[in-house]
């Protein structure tokens, strides 16, 4: 199916591209403020957040993106509360209906597709103790709330957080390969870093200079379970998203690493060749 052109309006109340910022599909009426930690006291002037609405909240660790999904009643008391008790997060993205047309209901059905829908991209870490339950809704107004949905994922991912956003393979001659001793990993060099594919492996013990960077990253994947030790080498068992090359061939390779010269094409070429010197 041919992809439709869609115009998105981003306003800056303060003319600052680094602090807050107001995201709209000019044709739909759900609204996202997007709020960094540090401008909350500038974010509470603001009377939009006084709606219900659901709320996402972004951090970030070596391994992977973290994210918390929220529905509040209002959404300005909820982040109050988060930014007391909560310490991970560094960014808010709060959804609202401009014509006010959330009720509850709606925010917690959001609420919850937003978790499935997370969940299953695999992204972002979702920080959320307890995943919501669905609550029930009529058909019709089941419908209107996944057409909703569809503006909260492509505003998300607009302004930066692609949390919605299923990882998809590519073509064979997209395939790039990092390999070393026993490692030999597949991926792909997308808008988001790299792609790693699931049964990828990886060296098993760190080099002696590997470093307290990529020592810690391993230990993380290894703890959230994205990396499993198999037959002697660190399988991955997902396929997961580096925001760099280096990060993704330092843990295939468990060293230090150059990644845009360890990914490499199957025609021999490297990812720099490719990707920086050619252009």
């Amino acid at each position: 199916m041919k992809q439709i052109g869609k115009t998105i309006q981003i306003y800056l109340p303060d003319g600052n591209p680094r602090s807050l910022k107001i995201a709209e599909i000019t044709s739909r009426t759900v609204s996202a403020i997007l709020i960094p930690r540090s401008k909350l006291d500038e974010a509470f002037k603001r009377d939009e957040l006084n709606n219900v609405g659901v709320y996402l909240l972004f951090g970030s660790d070596e391994s992977k993106p973290q994210v918390y999904i929220g529905e509040a009643e209002n959404c300005l008391s909820r982040l109050k509360q988060h930014n007391k008790s909560k310490d991970f997060w560094t960014h808010a993205v709060a959804f609202i209906s401009k014509t006010q047309y959330f009720t509850k209901t709606h925010i917690k059905f959001l609420e919850w597709f937003c978790c499935e829908v997370a969940t299953k991209a695999n992204r972002y870490s979702l920080e959320n103790g307890n995943a919501p339950s669905k609550p029930h809704v009529s058909e019709s107004v089941e419908a209107d709330l996944y057409d909703n949905f569809e503006t909260i994922k492509i505003l998300a991912s607009t302004l930066g957080y692609p949390v919605f956003d299923e990882i998809r393979k590519p073509k064979t001659i997209e395939v790039i390969i990092c390999k070393g001793k026993d490692a030999y990993a597949e991926g792909e060099y997308t808008e988001d870093g790299i792609i790693v594919f699931a049964n990828s492996k990886c060296n098993l013990i760190e080099s002696k200079t590997a470093g307290n960077w990529v020592v810690g990253m391993r230990s993380d994947l290894k703890e959230s379970g994205v990396l499993a030790e198999i037959d002697g080498v660190l399988v991955f068992t997902k396929d997961h998203v580096f925001s760099s090359p280096s990060a993704s061939a330092a843990v295939v390779l468990a060293r230090r690493a150059n990644g845009w010269i360890e990914w490499k094409y199957k025609d021999g070429k490297t990812l720099d060749e490719v990707k920086r010197q050619a252009s």
